[in-house]
């Protein structure tokens, strides 16, 4: 048997997916550069904070060239080393002196150049740094919309201060060690470096705001494994399970999904301490309603706080009034917030509220952090927001009173798409015609269905029988409308959705795969539609398409239509698991998950937020989506979810059973959870194929395996 490889054991990891853009990012801030270090005018490169680019320029010349790159090294997400060498003179094939540059980035940037001369004379050395900024909003510069320019540059007491053009209100102040004559936009050094010795300059990079720097958690002289974003980590990794696994490429997965959610991590800036996770670098680096809810249901095998915290978050935000420019309404749960510079153009305000299944999402998330044994008093708190959360559903969610929940946005400034296919051309027909709004859409169905079961549970647990019984009065109502109205007999799938006209949208999609996940599937259809997601039109090989290859709108590079979505396939194996005495289920969720793995494999152990769906017959290797986010909270999460489905995971703690069905691939071989918090519990769990083992389950709590 091969040796167990630990979940936790810190080894370093891979960066970027695959491209030559290296990404790092820590909470609410991000920098995206070459393999060199330096951030380029003209791409899409810089350093970003609050939704702003405050970096667009960072180049750095070595007696007037670019250094060779040798290799990018990094440990964490929030830092890197940049190994490069002095270009060789002319007539020499070797170069003697070494140039590293080590970034750290919170709040801000510091760089740390080192010289290490490796000749047996001393060496000079001129160094250029090129610094600009253009304070442009993420969106400009995610859509190729940011205008070239620079800012009002100054030189103030030997500091670098960059301010915007016209408000000054955001800026930066750039300062540095060694000396260096600071110029408006750039910074030089001239040293000599003796034989055999090494000279470094730190560089610190601090956002201001209205003239006035915001405190960093950037300091200077400090260590990076002694820095904030790395405690901060640390005290991640300190509350999380503890996984182990026999398979080798599974465990290098876990570790990156637990570097990378601790790295996406975010914290209330109001002071109230709640945790979430942003939906991904580097263009969502803030709070997405389902992005975050999605995520952090996954994640709750690793943490429950988080899902918790979210929660928590989404709650505060949630809408209270009609406002069509924001698509805001009561007790509708948020989109995203966003804090640019753009923000009230493209979203008429710092939050978005048109999505169409952010809503059922919170209820579904509550009451499973409540079934793992989040605090009572945090789950109470949040039973008025849930309420609020169904009253939407069946006031505002279902605009014609049919009982489906649809969409249609309020504005031409919305989103056209408002489920988890939120693209323009995201809805179709099997020949490839977009669907007409209102939209009702087969998964959001599913969550709906799923929201009213949790939310009758919740509502029986805590008091209230009366909204219980109407809660799953409505959910019965639903699941019979839906079986009937979306059900196609010739085809045997679910449509993907009913348009304006209640027609159904017929194309084969992923999306009928969340119905299994949600439980809203009859099991006399779930058996057709395992036959047709094991298909070749759906199965890529390394994981599922969102759309079958024999429908008009198929693009294998295309946004929702081909494209594999790691997170989206995730699901899919966790519905199968759930319908797994349907025959050849267990199988094809199998082979799903190792496909899946494999992809993890070749993008260096981290999942990209999606990829091409092109055959695995046709290429050997995943083809990369080119503006993919990469970490991207649930894709980061997928392989938790696919962990936990095939260990058959189902805790209750208020009714202290667990539940473990586990059918573990052989290939897995043995997977152990350790200090996993149930509650006030700590367990240990084995599982290896269907043989499942626990320790520290005290006497009175159930264990419940299949028989």
């Amino acid at each position: 048997m091969t040796p167990l490889t630990a979940f936790n054991s810190g080894a370093p990891v891979r960066i970027g997916s695959g491209t030559e853009t290296v990404t790092l990012v820590e909470g609410a801030t991000f920098c995206l550069s070459d393999r060199h270090g330096d951030m380029l005018l003209g791409r899409p490169h810089g350093l970003f904070f609050r939704d702003a680019r405050v970096l667009s320029r960072w180049e750095l010349r070595v007696d007037g060239q670019v250094a060779e790159s040798l290799s990018v090294e990094s440990t964490e997400a929030f830092a890197a080393q940049f190994i490069q060498r002095r270009a060789p003179r002319s007539g020499r094939v070797d170069s003697t002196l070494l140039v590293v540059r080590e970034r750290l980035i919170a709040d801000g940037l510091r760089e740390t150049i080192s010289l290490h001369n490796l000749d047996r004379e001393s060496t000079v050395v001129s160094l250029e740094l090129h610094v600009d900024a253009d304070f442009a909003d993420l969106f400009a510069v995610k859509e190729g919309r940011a205008a070239v320019g620079g800012a009002d540059m100054s030189v103030v007491d030997g500091e670098l201060v960059l301010d915007e053009w016209g408000d000054q209100l955001r800026g930066l102040a750039v300062t540095a060690s060694g000396k260096p004559l600071v110029m408006p936009g750039s910074l030089n050094w001239r040293v000599v470096v003796p034989p055999g010795e090494c000279w470094q300059t730190e560089i610190v990079a601090q956002p201001t705001w209205a003239n006035q720097k915001i405190s960093t958690r950037v300091r200077r002289g400090e260590d990076v494994e002694s820095s904030a974003p790395a405690r901060k980590i640390e005290a991640w990794r300190d509350t999380a399970t503890n996984v182990e696994t026999d398979h080798p490429v599974l465990a290098q997965v876990l570790r990156q999904t637990e570097s990378d959610l601790g790295a996406l991590l975010m914290h209330d800036e109001a002071g109230g301490g709640r945790a979430f996770v942003a939906a991904g670098a580097p263009w969502f680096m803030t709070l997405f309603g389902r992005d975050s809810l999605l995520t952090a249901w996954m994640a709750l095998p690793l943490n429950v706080g988080l899902a918790v915290g979210t929660l928590q978050q989404l709650a505060a935000v949630q809408g209270r009034r009609v406002d069509p420019i924001t698509e805001e309404e009561p007790g509708r749960i948020m989109h995203e917030i966003r804090r640019g510079p753009a923000s009230d153009d493209m979203l008429g305000g710092n939050r978005y509220y048109g999505s169409v299944d952010a809503t059922p999402l919170f209820v579904m998330l509550l009451a499973e952090c409540w079934r793992w044994g989040a605090d009572e008093a945090a789950v109470r708190a949040l039973l008025p927001a849930a309420e609020a959360a169904l009253t939407w559903a069946e006031q505002y969610g279902d605009r014609d009173g049919d009982g489906f929940v649809e969409y249609q946005r309020a504005t031409d400034r919305g989103l056209i798409n408002q489920g988890w296919k939120d693209s323009f051309n995201g809805i179709n027909d099997a020949a490839g015609h977009a669907a007409d709004p209102p939209i009702a859409l087969c998964e959001v169905q599913g969550y709906v269905y799923a929201a009213l079961t949790s939310g009758a549970e919740l509502a029986e647990a805590f008091g209230s029988a009366s909204a219980a019984a109407r809660w799953r009065e409505r959910a019965h109502r639903l699941r019979e409308k839906f079986l009937d109205a979306f059900w196609l007999p010739k085809q045997g799938w679910y449509a993907i959705a009913l348009d304006r006209h209640k027609r159904p949208v017929d194309a084969l999609t992923s999306n009928i795969a969340h119905c299994l996940w949600t439980g809203i599937a009859a099991d006399e259809h779930a058996a057709v539609i395992v036959e047709r997601l094991a298909g070749a039109e759906m199965d890529s090989g390394f994981g599922l398409r969102t759309l079958a290859t024999t429908m008009g709108a198929y693009n294998p590079m295309s946004y929702h239509n081909g494209s594999v979505w790691p997170h989206d396939t995730a699901i899919a194996v966790a519905g199968l698991l759930r319908y797994r005495h349907v025959p050849g289920a267990t199988a094809l969720a199998e082979r799903l998950a190792g496909g899946l793995l494999d992809a993890a494999e070749t993008f260096g152990g981290r999942l990209p937020e999606l990829f091409c769906g092109f055959p695995r017959s046709q290429f050997r290797f995943p083809v990369p989506y080119p503006t993919s986010c990469s970490p991207q909270a649930w894709a980061s999460a997928a392989p938790l979810l696919l962990m936990r489905s095939f260990l058959g995971l189902d805790p209750h703690v208020p009714r202290r059973r667990l539940s473990m069905a586990a059918q573990v691939p052989a290939a897995w071989g043995r997977i152990a959870l350790t200090d996993l918090r149930l509650g006030g519990l700590t367990v240990h769990l084995e599982a290896e194929g269907g043989l499942v083992k626990t320790h520290g389950l005290p006497d009175d709590w159930e264990l419940v395996t299949p028989s």
